[in-house]
């Protein structure tokens, strides 16, 4: 599963525990002081190591021999099942504890039809932002796609700004200035490291992938507010799971047109650090 995703869940997390009625805020449902504080250290965590690895792990595998973009992109969400394990865990705690005692049943799905259709295309959206991230990550450096990548947060800040009305301080405008242009210096003086034989191309799609990515995650507050429902953790987790089958949906239709999955075998047995590596790099 693609720990980068992990973003949308921290955006959700350091929302204000209240519930409020207007239609323009969401519902979310009050967590006592240490599970937020809980959850959000795990999830940092597990964002840290997402990160940190992810990159490394895709770049070895391009480094070694691996070839297949739709594989790699794939492989960013490919995790999203491990959610339906917390959801069942989650499910059977809410049926012991009867945090569902208004309802006649303890619900397994909160995630309402209309919510469903929007994650939906967010995570189609986020299927393609997968993609060009790898795509640029096949032949960049890790140390150069890294820094482009530091320029979502300008787009982040700006679609944030345009969708969510969130303010701007000092202190984001200094951190998007600085971020921003240091990316762009880099993309544009890039001869220095950039791999023979190979153009601009790859550093334009890891800039587009960021500028996709900041747009995304305003996206999910966007959707948040205009859920209508109660927010709680395991509805969160639901349009993570949605978002990231989706997204996992597009890739393997990029898969199938691009013939990966007659490829994969004989790649991995040609890979430079051995097929039973392959495997495990995969996972």
């Amino acid at each position: 599963m693609d720990t980068n995703n992990s973003d949308k869940m921290k955006t959700h997390t350091e929302t204000n525990n209240t519930i409020t009625s207007d239609t323009d805020a969401p519902m979310v449902a009050k967590v006592s002081p240490a599970a937020k504080n809980t959850l959000l250290i795990l999830n940092c965590i597990l964002l840290s190591i997402g990160n940190c690895g992810g990159p490394l792990i895709m770049r070895l595998y391009f480094l070694h021999g691996g070839n297949r973009v739709w594989l790699s992109s794939f492989l960013e969400t490919g995790g999203w099942p491990v959610i339906i394990i917390v959801l069942i865990i989650l499910y059977f705690h809410r049926r012991a504890t009867g945090k569902d005692r208004n309802n006649k049943r303890t619900k397994f799905i909160y995630m309402r039809p209309r919510l469903f259709l929007a994650v939906a295309f967010i995570g189609i959206i986020t299927g393609l932002d997968d993609y060009l991230y790898a795509y640029g990550v096949a032949r960049l450096p890790v140390s150069t796609s890294s820094l482009i990548i530091a320029s979502q947060l300008g787009f982040t800040a700006f679609f944030a700004f345009v969708l969510v009305k969130q303010k701007f301080t000092a202190f984001s405008i200094n951190a998007v200035v600085l971020l921003t242009v240091g990316a762009a210096v880099l993309a544009l003086h890039t001869s220095g490291d950039r791999p023979e034989g190979e153009s601009k191309k790859k550093y334009v799609m890891t800039v587009a992938a960021s500028a996709l990515y900041g747009f995304v995650l305003p996206l999910i507050e966007l959707t948040y507010n205009k859920a209508k429902q109660e927010i709680t953790y395991t509805l969160v987790l639901e349009i993570q799971m949605v978002m990231c089958l989706f997204a996992t949906m597009f890739c393997t239709v990029g898969m199938i047109v691009n013939n990966d999955f007659k490829v994969i075998p004989e790649e991995a047995t040609r890979f430079g650090l051995g097929e039973t590596k392959y495997c495990v790099q995969a996972l």
